[in-house]
């Protein structure tokens, strides 16, 4: 190579702060020499996160980690003599001191070890940790330094793995064929059952949920499988567990193999697209540097191939704009996901903009974000590319706020609202994208305090119309919402006091579909939360937290009560995907009481089960029935008739029941007399050593025995204790 004036190489330009995953690595002192390795066991089916020799060699994308994963390799350095060594590693200290802490004595540029002692061109670089060293290179490689020397930036640990491919071709082996296993299988089960997943302490459980039994029927369980949640895919196919090295999904309806890995280090968060075809991850690092903000990494990968389609890095600041939760200030999701199941486009929130991409391309919508000032939330409807959004009120209360709906891909702005003296604003969808429900918290005129009211839109109707809606008291609090799912009702919690009201209302009155009406209003309830059958009419009031568990189960259509339970102390409250079954959960916010209840839809409890250190319940999800709206009335109308046939099934099932409960007694009965048949023959066979022990007394009847009362009395202590009295003395 040229000799160059290093002082005439040029600044580096700027560089973003790196994307940090680990710490860096703790030396534990333990003394290996003392340690019998041949006596440490792992239990059967179990690595705990240790590779075997076929995983490794499975998984060749994991087996860079050879301690030097935080070194870099830069070739193309200029060569220089020894007087001009100090000035290019200024430069190049300059140049890779930006993207990370670079450790002492970190830098070592080789040089000649005869002749004049020239560099050779080439340094290595050692960072605090592998996040750091990865963003070097990904940042530097082809870094122009002049025109004869543009950097060549690899990672240590490649050359290792270069180094390991053969010089000729080897023609790989072909594995045999082996069917997998149906996906969609665990929907065929005969008895029409659904599954769900727990988690407690270090283990995962599968059931099916056997109401008929009154017990969970175990499918599968397996400890330390994910290292902290796991997570149904939204159609129910997949159930992805998370680890160090990234991501896993898992399949089938008893065996759960693996099916596809996700390679994002450190990983926290993962999200599903509607129709299953995308997987969203999400880590975030802390930097080297105290000063710099957080980062966060996002992957976008295909859920098929577990190839990476795009990534998104930047600080925590970047993800933060609109809504709330998530970790570390970042919303989550961050990306949010058009309705259906054609997953053509996904969308995040910035500052003064939605970004709206197409999975097509992965790329922006026309290649730029849709510009709104000010906009703070945004939401897609469940079922078609429409956004809705929310913009505070801005030019200090000079421009009122705003809620609009945007037609994607068009940009159209379909339907704006203006509101005023607003202090907050939340949007609700309906399931079916139908109806739209924002509730408005505004200033009173004082503005000392607030008082709410709902903005209604019939975002399915010609030209939108939007109907206000006001609490006959409506200084109440709102303590819940929800809209009843594919249906046209919603229930409010509402109220101040430690018992508040629930009220029903319908998107259509009796004498005009178009207008809204109250059905009912049930005075102080123990509730805080709603949850609605996923098929709609039925509706549980649950009192969480403060309210220690209380449960009523409601019929919508009857408008009547349907029973009231108790489930003390719980948490969490789900419906099964088909509407027939609630479970209730007390997670490990609790350290007692730890389990899960199954109640049928109408209140009547049918099993329960208790583990400890309980954290997660979940459903299988079901993916939507093929059949029609039509279909569905028609099975509705005609439910007796089906019916029949189920409870033919649950007679012969019950009787079933009966039998093997009876037998199962008959069963205990004989191994009683099993068990006495046999101590007579011990007895008798004993008959000998009895008679010696009674110097040849041959009787063994009590008739024969004669009874003494024998009284014994026995001075058990003796103490003696001078007692002095008082006497008051008389003059």
């Amino acid at each position: 190579m040229a000799d160059v004036d290093v002082e005439q190489i040029p600044a580096a330009p700027h560089m973003l702060a790196p994307d940090n995953v680990a710490e860096p690595r703790v030396q534990v002192n333990i003394d290996w020499s003392q340690v019998d390795l041949d006596t440490i066991e792992l239990p059967e089916g179990e690595d705990f996160g240790i590779l075997s020799d076929d995983d490794q060699e499975e998984e060749e994308i994991l087996e860079t980690n050879t301690g030097f994963g935080n070194i870099i390799v830069v070739d193309n350095l200029p060569v220089v003599a020894p007087e001009k060594y100090e000035k290019l590693e200024g430069v190049i200290r300059k140049i890779f001191g930006q993207i990370g802490v670079i450790r002492e004595r970190g830098l070592w540029m080789p040089r000649e070890d005869a002749g004049e002692g020239r560099t050779k061109g080439y340094a290595f670089i050692e960072y605090t940790t592998p996040q750091e060293a990865q963003t070097a290179k990904e940042q530097t490689n082809g870094y122009k330094l002049d025109k004869s020397h543009v950097f060549a930036v690899n990672m240590f640990d490649d050359f290792e793995k270069y180094m390991r491919v053969p010089n000729e071709w080897v023609p790989p082996e072909i594995k045999p064929y082996t069917p997998a296993e149906n996906m969609l299988a665990w929907l065929t089960d005969d008895r029409g059952r659904d599954q769900y997943v727990i988690r407690f302490g270090f283990d995962t459980e599968v059931f099916w949920n056997d109401a008929r039994l009154g017990k969970p029927d175990p499918v599968y369980h397996r400890s330390f499988w994910t290292e902290s949640f796991v997570q149904w895919s939204p159609l129910g196919t997949y159930l992805a567990t998370i680890h160090r090295q990234g991501a896993a999904i898992w399949g089938g309806a008893q065996t759960f193999n693996r099916l596809t890995r996700y390679i994002h280090p450190q990983v926290q968060l993962i999200d599903f697209s509607p129709g299953e075809k995308f997987l969203v991850t999400y880590s975030s690092h802390e930097p080297s540097n105290p000063r710099d903000t957080q980062r966060v990494t996002l992957n976008i990968f295909d859920v098929r191939s577990g190839k990476v389609l795009r990534e998104f890095k930047g600080s925590a600041d970047d993800f933060a704009t609109g809504g709330t939760g998530g970790v570390a200030g970042v919303s989550w999701p961050v990306f949010r996901w058009a309705g259906g199941r054609e997953d053509r486009y996904f969308a995040r929130i910035g500052k003064n903009a939605i970004s709206v991409y197409e999975t097509e391309t992965m790329s922006l919508l026309d290649k730029k974000s849709l510009k709104v000032d000010n906009v703070m939330e945004f939401m897609w409807s469940p079922t078609d590319p429409l956004l809705s959004l929310f913009v505070p009120e801005g030019g200090g209360g000079n421009q009122p706020a705003r809620v609009s709906l945007i037609s994607i891909p068009s940009r159209e702005e379909l339907r704006q609202k203006n509101l005023f003296s607003v202090s907050d604003c939340k949007m609700y969808w309906q399931s079916n994208g139908e109806y739209l429900a924002v509730k408005v918290d505004r200033y009173t005129k004082t503005k000392k305090s607030t008082y709410t009211g709902f903005e209604l839109f019939r975002v399915k109707e010609r030209d939108i119309p939007i109907e206000v809606l006001e609490l006959e008291n409506k200084n109440d609090k709102i303590v819940a919402f929800a809209w009843e799912p594919k249906g046209h009702r919603f229930a409010i919690i509402h109220g101040d006091g430690p018992r508040p009201d629930i009220s029903i209302y319908s998107m259509r009155s009796p004498t005009n579909v178009g207008r809204v009406t109250k059905l009912a209003t049930l005075k102080a309830k123990q509730a805080n939360a709603l949850y609605w059958s996923p098929l709609g009419r039925f509706i549980v009031f649950a009192g969480l937290k403060a309210y220690n568990g209380q449960l009523e189960f409601y019929n919508v259509d009857e408008l009547e009560s349907m029973a009231s339970g108790e489930h003390f102390m719980a948490t969490d409250v789900d419906w099964d995907p088909t509407g027939r079954f609630v479970a209730t959960s007390v997670t490990s916010v609790h350290q007692m009481e730890n389990g899960f209840n199954i109640w049928s839809f109408n209140g009547k409890l049918l099993y329960k089960l208790a583990r400890d250190k309980f954290f997660q319940f979940l459903w299988r999800p079901r993916p939507p029935s093929l059949l029609s709206a039509e279909e569905e009335a028609e099975i509705t109308k005609n439910l007796r008739k089906y019916s029949k046939k189920y409870e033919v099934e649950d007679a012969e099932q019950s009787t079933l029941i009966g039998a093997q409960d009876l037998e199962h007694r008959r069963k205990l009965i004989d191994e009683w007399k099993s068990w006495v048949a046999r101590w007579k023959e011990v007895h008798e066979e004993e008959k000998p050593y009895r008679e010696d022990l009674r110097d040849g007394e041959p009787s063994d009847d009590d008739e024969d025995l004669e009874t003494e009362e024998v009284e014994v009395e026995e001075i058990m202590k003796v103490e003696e204790e001078i007692i002095s009295y008082g006497f008051e003395q008389v003059d």
